[in-house]
């Protein structure tokens, strides 16, 4: 919901900071690299019982994946450049919650069941939509340029990283805001699927 006005907001510095790191010869996809093993290394600090700690690597992570766009934007786009950062977000969005489950399996294992479930429903709606966007030769710029057809929804990279963040900072409320959060994916991952049946309807 609130990805498009983000990038109004953050990519005219990221753009910079892009394009000065390309014409430093560092490359998109070294710098996704960096930020996957920057998120994992967040998921490794919470499962050890450390999540405020996390916070610094976590969001360091999400630079990252700011940056790699804005210095493919200044050099040149690539279809597995797409395919790596998106793979790589979807590994880190569902790190995080397993390592707060392995943090404390007795009271967060339902929680981050339900949890990641939701992720894996929201992710296939949002992959399913850009599968078949792709093919209706859509094209969008609203959530930056990408590589995939992005839509919209009531919870998007913003709202997830801003729950990750609070997770960090309140870990002992990690099962009520996973319920919440989860439920909110599901409404999220169903309304896309609604917007699918509008916009893709059977063929007569």
């Amino acid at each position: 919901m609130l990805d498009a006005a983000m990038r109004k907001l953050i990519d005219p510095a990221l753009n910079r900071i892009g394009a000065g790191l390309a014409r430093r010869g560092v490359s998109a996809d070294s710098v996704t690299a960096v930020g996957l093993a920057l998120g994992l290394l967040s998921a490794v600090v919470i499962a050890l019982g450390a999540p405020f700690l996390a916070l610094v690597p976590l969001l360091a992570s999400r630079l990252a994946d700011g940056l790699d766009g804005a210095i493919a934007r200044a050099t040149r786009k690539t279809d597995f450049g797409g395919y790596f950062d998106i793979v790589s977000d979807f590994v880190f969005y569902g790190a995080v919650p397993m390592a707060f489950v392995w943090a404390d399996p007795a009271q967060n294992g339902a929680a981050g069941a339900f949890l990641l479930t939701s992720f894996y429903a929201n992710g296939a709606s949002f992959l399913g939509f850009a599968i078949l966007a792709e093919k209706r030769k859509m094209e969008t710029s609203a959530r930056g340029v990408k590589s995939l057809y992005f839509t919209g929804g009531l919870l998007e990279g913003t709202e997830t990283i801003g729950f990750f963040v609070a997770l960090c900072l309140w870990p002992a409320w990690f099962a009520p805001l996973a319920w919440a959060f989860g439920a909110l994916c599901f409404f999220t991952a169903a309304s896309r699927v609604l917007l699918a049946r509008k916009v893709f309807p059977p063929a007569d």
